[in-house]
């Protein structure tokens, strides 16, 4: 099989040892979460993969399903300087990556100092990141991106590593303003959040409320995470799904020759969803326990990383289709 190169050249004994040390720290890092988040593999999967591809992502889910607590978990089971911003409609931008302040020294001169916002954070939470305006949630495009922010001109870089998980909601619409398709873009993954497995809920009811209630400790630091993200971009990619990736992401578009395309979608994924679907196709294949990813992993990311990419036509809603049938549809045909 044909693969495509590393983008560094490593010897394969010493990448080895490496992803073998990688695969010890997520094991740790998977029993920390277990110890505070009970049940959600697939989710807790799917989030850590998000992290370890280097990218941000959107927790999609009702109230009660421990979002919050979660991305809390995180940042302290990584090691991670994390922040929290509620977003509220009020919410200003100012709010978010800080403001100038006037000041005057003892000589009497007036200067502007920059006291920067919470966005300057490892790991942000953006809670019900849709209750803010368009106006504020813009503020976070710059950032997600260019992993900088611009005030009055002047450049300032964020932490590294930087990542936002961002939670909504998705049964209150009144009062939200969706995210625009650029911003949703931006997002590695989508990840829907559903109601725990009965043994799961059982615990949370045992553990989480008597008088003492279990918390994560650190695992790793910021350094080894982003050591372990460097990993997985040297990972080897087999030119077979590479060819997958391509194949699925193109057939996703209005005008593709087939023809779910044709009837159902209105507008699809771009090229950010293949790049996004290579590092998260690598990172888990590390996070189970592979050096190089293959086609099941497209499969398996299919649906988080192109869900919020798409839109469907008025007869793909007419005849009830939602993204997530057509995604497994086009799986289906194009994989």
């Amino acid at each position: 099989m044909t693969m495509i190169k590393a983008e560094v050249p490593t010897d394969p004994k010493a990448m080895i040892a490496e992803a073998e040390k990688a695969l010890a720290d997520i094991a740790r890092i998977r029993e920390g979460i277990g110890t505070v988040i009970f049940g959600q593999e697939s989710v807790i999967e799917r989030t850590l993969v998000a992290l370890l591809a280097g990218g941000h992502a959107l927790l999609v889910g009702v109230p009660g399903l421990a979002k919050t607590k979660l991305v809390e978990t995180l940042g302290t089971v990584l090691g991670l300087d994390d922040r929290r911003i509620q977003f509220t409609p009020d919410l200003m931008p100012s709010d978010i990556l800080g403001s100038e302040v006037m000041e005057q020294d003892d000589n009497g001169k007036r200067y502007f100092r920059y006291v920067k916002g919470p966005v300057f954070a490892q790991l942000l939470m953006a809670d019900e990141i849709n209750r803010a305006s368009p106006r504020t949630q813009s503020a976070l495009l710059q950032a997600m991106q260019e992993y900088h922010v611009t005030i009055a001109g002047e450049r300032h870089d964020l932490p590294q590593p930087f990542h936002v998980l961002a939670t909504q909601n998705p049964l209150e619409q009144e009062g939200t303003y969706p995210l625009p398709e650029a911003q949703l873009d931006r997002f590695l993954m989508q990840i829907d959040i559903l109601y725990p497995e009965l043994e799961a809920e059982r615990r949370v009811l045992l553990e989480t409320t008597g008088i003492s209630e279990a918390t994560a400790r650190e695992i790793i630091d910021a350094e080894r995470l982003r050591e372990m993200q460097q990993l997985i971009r040297r990972m080897p990619v087999p030119e077979g799904v590479v060819d997958a990736i391509l194949k699925l992401v193109r057939s996703a578009r209005p005008g593709a020759e087939n023809e779910i395309a044709k009837k159902f979608i209105s507008w699809g994924p771009g090229p950010r969803a293949s790049q996004a679907l290579m590092l998260c196709a690598r990172a888990r294949a590390l996070y189970d326990g592979r050096l190089a990813p293959s086609v099941d992993d497209v499969k398996a990311l299919a649906e988080p990383v192109l869900q919020h990419r798409m839109a469907l036509t008025f007869a793909a809603r007419a005849d009830g289709m939602n993204v997530r049938d057509v995604i497994g549809n086009l799986t289906k045909v194009a994989l």
